[in-house]
């Protein structure tokens, strides 16, 4: 669907900021990398071959007789007789010497006889965020070619956890943001507009729900109902959205007398059409100005509450968790600048493309 001539301008002028632009280029690819990253970073093979057959292990499950073993339980891929099944076929002689025969199967004969001979894909990183890494020697494990960022304290690969924690990281951030913002762009609408003693409850009410220690909230909620991603992003949009409120207030408190908005109400049109389809576009610049500081506030607060121990749950790849991580292992500098490295890039991304984003939507930039 072809763009409006509005949201040509608006893109012509976002493209115009350099920095927004390539940010967005950059923070784009990197997301869509995390959305894929089971493909780069995970525990099981993305494809494999077994006696002409095809299997994907990272979709569905398949016990270990499915490949000439002896347990209806899940493959365990990284085991050397289930490694020596798939590539030998399924020879019996992998259960007494699997790694003998795993080498001697490399020119497709073993023992004198051609066999049918199978593979496995693996992902780029083949540790998924909680997978422990075999790997000699006391944890956390300094970086290596089996662990390009080192192991952490329970010796789970670095990266792996990067990855999958940058994709939880910016998902959470969305869904807290996105519906906080629309929560307080409507409240804030509502008193702007309407004003008198529809904004002063407002605002005692607001006043109240500010005062509210969100930490104390989250721990109280935590404890009886348990740590659950789903119920810290309801809380933090409980009290995430009056962040917004004001700005938006103040400008339809503004422009609630201009000349556009007595002209649509002398021609009939009703409330919520003027609020949402005349006010509300002019004032989205202050709006969008307050989303980069809305977006960087709730992943630090994410962040914040892992380090504390009240974020997401222990099982999850939370960055925060690995800050604490890395001030518990000062002999471990790998994980304080992964951990700096990737808040440090996202964020800053993050701020950039925001920036480009309000200027595209600044009418004196637009209507130049």
């Amino acid at each position: 669907m072809a763009m409006s001539p509005l949201n040509q301008r608006r893109w012509r002028n976002f493209r115009r900021n350099k920095r927004a632009y390539w940010s967005l280029v950059l923070f784009s690819i990197l997301f869509g990398l995390s959305l894929c990253a089971e493909l780069l970073a995970y525990d099981k093979p993305i494809l494999v071959r077994y006696q002409d057959s095809y299997y994907t292990p990272i979709l569905n499950f398949y016990p270990e007789t499915e490949f000439g073993g002896d347990f209806e339980t899940e493959a365990v891929y990284r085991d050397p007789e289930v490694e020596c099944l798939i590539v030998s076929g399924g020879l019996d002689i992998c259960f007494d010497d699997p790694e003998g025969v795993i080498e001697d199967s490399a020119d497709g004969i073993v023992n004198g006889d051609v066999i049918n001979k199978g593979w496995t894909i693996w992902p780029l990183i083949p540790y998924s965020f909680d997978t422990a890494v075999e790997r000699p020697g006391a944890a956390p494990l300094p970086p290596n070619a089996q662990n390009w960022l080192g192991t952490d304290g329970t010796k789970r690969d670095v990266l792996a956890r990067v990855i999958h924690g940058f994709r939880l990281s910016v998902f959470f951030t969305l869904m807290v943001t996105g519906a906080a913002t629309l929560i307080g762009i409507v409240a804030g609408a509502v008193q702007g507009f309407f004003g008198g003693l529809t904004d002063l409850i407002f605002q005692r009410v607001i006043e109240v729900w500010s005062a509210i220690p969100v930490i104390y909230v989250i721990i109280i909620m935590f404890a009886i109902l348990g740590r659950s991603f789903w119920l810290l992003v309801f809380l933090l949009v409980l009290f995430s959205w009056t962040s917004l409120v004001g700005v938006v207030r103040a400008e339809f408190l503004r422009a609630r007398n201009l000349e556009y908005v007595r002209a649509a109400r002398a021609l009939g049109v009703g409330n919520v059409t003027i609020m949402f389809r005349h006010m509300l576009p002019n004032a989205m610049v202050a709006t969008l100005t307050m989303l980069p500081f809305l977006i960087t506030g709730t992943i630090s607060t994410l962040a914040i509450l892992d380090y504390l121990g009240f974020g997401l749950p222990s099982s999850a790849p939370s960055l925060g968790e690995l800050t604490l991580q890395a001030k518990q292992n000062l002999q471990a500098p790998w994980l304080a600048f992964t951990a700096f490295g990737t808040f440090a890039v996202m964020l800053s991304l993050l701020v950039f493309i925001f920036e480009g984003v309000r200027d595209a939507f600044d009418p004196r930039k637009t209507f130049q």
